[in-house]
């Protein structure tokens, strides 16, 4: 096709349409146009050929009177009115002979009305009852009329008919043909659109490597060229982030290391013996030290986690067998904190990456754990639906505050409700949570909750 643009199109096929249509309705005003011709001609011809049948009767008649009169009273006035009504029978004749088919019967009648008037003029009186019936002859080419005029109207019902027809199969062909042009308009305008709508998506996901190629109408191409600009800015800003953060990583671990290794030596005394409030000093400077090195570690990890979202190994994966492998390999660190794990219900298996998944439920049941008190359930509830596969994963401890129920799912933040006995979290389990569900493309989500923090992670079924 060639590369219109997105209005360029839409024109050409609402005009293609409109004409389509147009001609349609074009052939049908044409075709009314035709048989209202047709019908006024039929029906000016049937006035024509009654009122010339009409008249040939009626002078047809008052010829064989006059003539009649005539023999008896051999009056010239007589012989006037015959001969005037002879010749209106002749006119009227001759509109029958122009207007019927060809017919031997006006012959029949001329000859007749010739030995009539020979009859008339012959020296010697002839007998009235001799005469021509010149009414009979009348009678058979009224019927003559009538037949003729009857398959006139029989050929033009016809003739409506067929173009009755003609004009619904016109009708019918001018509708699907919109219809196909609109399909083909549809089409080529939807499908770029679809690729438009899957590459903002792809780059949303964080998908920089699949190259943005977008066709159809010549604004949609350039759309797609922009798109494609676009992931390419967004590719290099990605990998000059990550430099940046290795970089960065590897350039303060290396002080870091060394102002670690200094607060060691002063804490040994190598420097000398140090009084209590320098010993106090010197643990709070290795302290923030270790937390430092800790949210370092955890960048790195978080960034190496993004990167394995996007690289999922999906296979057919069982669910509840899954929790129930990640519930035994938390078991211990549950009956530290006296915090009993249910596993209960079903759900169908996933098209997913068993690893991945591991470590979303591993995080999602250790924070609940970390959040329950003692003596208290972990509940990971498995069920589904028509459109996905559900884990809710139901503690009881302080909840998620109302306002905070997206921003749980932020990387290093911890919410405002704490743990009863808080540990070193680092407020990435809950991201990495989202990022591999998501990856699934399955979501990860707080429900409202009259105690304690209920989590519901769904995935699509396997197809």
């Amino acid at each position: 096709m060639p590369r219109f643009s997105f209005r360029i199109t839409l024109l050409l096929t609402v005009l293609l349409i409109a004409g389509a249509l147009g001609a349609a309705a074009g052939s049908g005003w044409l075709m009314l146009q035709d048989f209202a011709r047709s019908s006024r001609e039929a029906s000016s011809t049937a006035l024509r050929l009654t009122t010339a049948m009409q008249q040939l009767d009626e002078r047809a008649l008052d010829m064989t009177r006059s003539a009649r009169q005539y023999l008896v009273l051999r009056d010239d006035a007589v012989r006037e009115r015959y001969r005037a009504a002879q010749t209106q029978a002749l006119e009227a004749l001759a509109t029958l002979d122009a207007s019927l088919t060809p017919t031997p019967l006006t012959a029949q009648w001329r000859e007749a009305a010739t030995a009539l008037t020979a009859a008339l003029d012959a020296p010697v009186s002839g007998d009235a009852a001799e005469l021509p019936d010149l009414v009979a002859l009348n009678d058979r080419l009224a019927e003559r009329v009538r037949t003729q005029l009857d398959r006139r109207n029989a050929d033009l019902l016809d003739t409506l008919d067929e173009r009755r027809d003609m004009l619904a199969r016109e009708v019918m062909a001018a509708i699907v043909l919109a219809l196909l042009l609109a399909v083909l308009a549809g089409w080529w305008v939807l499908r770029p659109l679809k690729a438009v709508e899957r590459a903002i998506v792809r780059l949303g996901e964080g998908g920089f490597d699949q190259t943005v190629e977008v066709g159809g109408p010549a604004d949609l191409r350039r759309l797609g060229d922009k798109l494609e600009w676009l992931r390419q800015r967004l590719a290099d800003l990605e990998a000059h982030r990550n430099r940046v953060l290795r970089h960065v990583s590897h350039e303060l671990k290396t002080p870091l290391a060394s102002l670690r290794e200094g607060i060691a030596l002063l804490q040994d005394g190598v420097t000398g013996k140090l009084s209590a409030e320098q010993q106090e000093v010197s643990g709070i400077l290795d302290a923030n030290a270790r937390a430092l090195q800790e949210r370092i570690e955890q960048l790195i990890g978080y960034n190496a986690t993004q990167f394995d979202a996007r690289h999922l190994e999906l296979k057919p994966t069982a669910l509840r067998a899954l929790a129930r492998e990640v519930a035994a390999d938390l078991k211990l660190q549950a009956q530290a904190k006296d915090v009993r794990l249910d596993v209960s219900g079903y759900a169908p298996p996933v098209r997913g990456d068993a690893a991945k998944l591991r470590i979303a439920l591993s995080n999602l049941l250790a924070n609940g754990i970390a959040f329950s008190p003692h003596g208290g359930t972990v509940r990971l509830e498995l069920s589904s639906d028509e459109a996905a596969a559900r884990i809710d994963c139901i503690d009881e401890g302080p909840g998620v505050a109302p306002d905070e129920t997206e921003r749980i799912f932020e990387p290093f933040f911890r919410g405002s409700r704490r743990a009863p006995r808080p540990d070193k979290g680092n407020g990435l389990g809950l991201a990495i949570v989202r990022e591999f569900i998501a990856a699934h493309g399955g979501s990860a989500r707080v429900l409202p909750a009259e105690r304690g923090a209920h989590f519901r992670i769904e995935l699509p079924h396997a197809r």
